[in-house]
């Protein structure tokens, strides 16, 4: 019988849908506090539990007390041994965390969290055993993560039952307060080893793409062109987007969310009740590119586009684009959506047109049948 070790950042993630672009350090945690911010990791952690519910009985799960651990462990009816740390409420109790769980002689470990979370785990861990991490943080750039909650459980299912093969996966964060001015500074902090499961774990961020300028800019005049009066267009993150911009002469927020109506900004690096008081009695849109490497159209760094406002917006107001190089790059693996709302991630599965050129088009599919 397996021994499966279980951990939760509970603060992971919060400062998304507020526009805080991470939650490193407790000033940030405060600060999205008081902007309204909730807990989300929690939930996620229990979506990946309820995947391993019916295997119970092939593994021992060892966990930590309250919101580490325990409660989400009792929420998805599963049962564990609770370790004995001293909660502080801050990056060290995912280190003592790590540290009693190794004591106890986990074989694998499952943990909710971000980059931050993982260099966390990293830093005491290193290779030393398989992880699966549960993507909760904002930015989730590291390749120790899985697609999604709940293929996160499916990861750690397939380990338990069997002995899938590992790989070294890089942890990888960047520095949120250049983050929060508009620069992105990423660097590598770690290894660790995961589990092979190409379908299931998500890979590096792709950051490198050269793109081509003819057709970034082809593509964004297009956008443009297409643009209708009176529509709110909220206009996500990213150097592609940020073409789309430059073409109304505007200067957006190179990894924030805005909103533009006439082209005009409204509002700039909006939050999520921003965004919806916004779009309010309007029609709306949503301009987006996916993720280079990993294909994410939603839930990396964009949670203010929450599935509140997704929904409101709809579907069929979705608009993607993308250079030549960058779809090129995804090869074969799909576009992907973990907004935290499993019934609107299956709503988003299908086939986008994705703008790749001035009145070009491709055709790009939606989500893993697994989940």
């Amino acid at each position: 019988m397996k021994k499966i070790g279980f951990l939760v950042n509970p603060i992971a993630g919060m400062g998304g849908k507020v526009g805080l672009k991470g939650t490193d350090g407790a000033d940030t945690v405060e600060k999205a506090r008081k902007l309204g911010a909730v807990q989300e990791s929690p939930q996620k952690a229990v979506r990946a539990l309820k995947i391993l519910a019916p295997l119970q009985e092939q593994f021992t799960l060892y966990t930590l007390p309250g919101e580490l651990g325990a409660y989400e462990v009792q929420e998805a009816g599963l049962q564990a041994e609770v370790l004995d740390i001293p909660i502080t409420g801050t990056a060290e109790d995912t280190k003592q965390g790590v540290r009693k769980l190794k004591e106890a002689g986990v074989e694998a470990l499952l943990f909710a969290g971000g980059d931050g979370t993982a260099r966390n785990v990293a830093e005491v861990l290193g290779e030393e055993l398989p992880v699966v991490g549960i993507p909760a943080g904002v930015k989730i750039h590291s390749a120790v993560y899985a697609t999604s909650p709940s293929n996160a459980g499916r990861v750690l299912e397939n380990f338990i039952t069997g002995e899938p093969e590992t790989q070294t996966g890089e942890v990888m964060d960047i520095d949120e307060e250049a983050f929060r001015d508009g620069r992105l500074s990423a660097k590598l902090y770690g290894l660790m080893t995961v589990l092979v499961e190409p379908r299931l774990m998500q890979s590096s961020k792709d950051t490198s793409a050269a793109s081509d300028d003819s057709a970034l800019e082809g593509m964004a005049q297009y956008v443009v062109e297409e643009m209708t009066e009176d529509t709110a267009y909220i206009v996500g993150s990213g150097s592609t987007t940020r073409a789309v911009m430059r073409e109304m002469n505007l200067e957006g927020t190179l990894l924030g969310q805005d909103v533009v109506i006439n082209k005009e900004i409204v509002v700039k690096d909006a939050t999520e009740q921003q965004i919806l008081e916004a779009i309010q009695g309007k029609d709306a849109k949503i301009i987006i590119s996916p993720i280079g490497g990993q294909g994410y159209l939603f839930g990396r760094g964009n949670q203010q586009i929450s599935p509140a406002v997704i929904r409101q917006v709809g579907k069929k107001n979705i608009t993607v684009i993308s250079t030549p190089q960058k779809l090129k790059g995804l090869a074969d693996k799909p576009l992907l959506a973990d907004t935290g709302d499993e019934a609107l991630d299956k709503e988003l599965e299908g086939y986008f047109k994705v703008v790749v050129a001035y009145g070009e088009m491709h055709m790009k599919r939606c989500g893993y049948e697994e989940d």
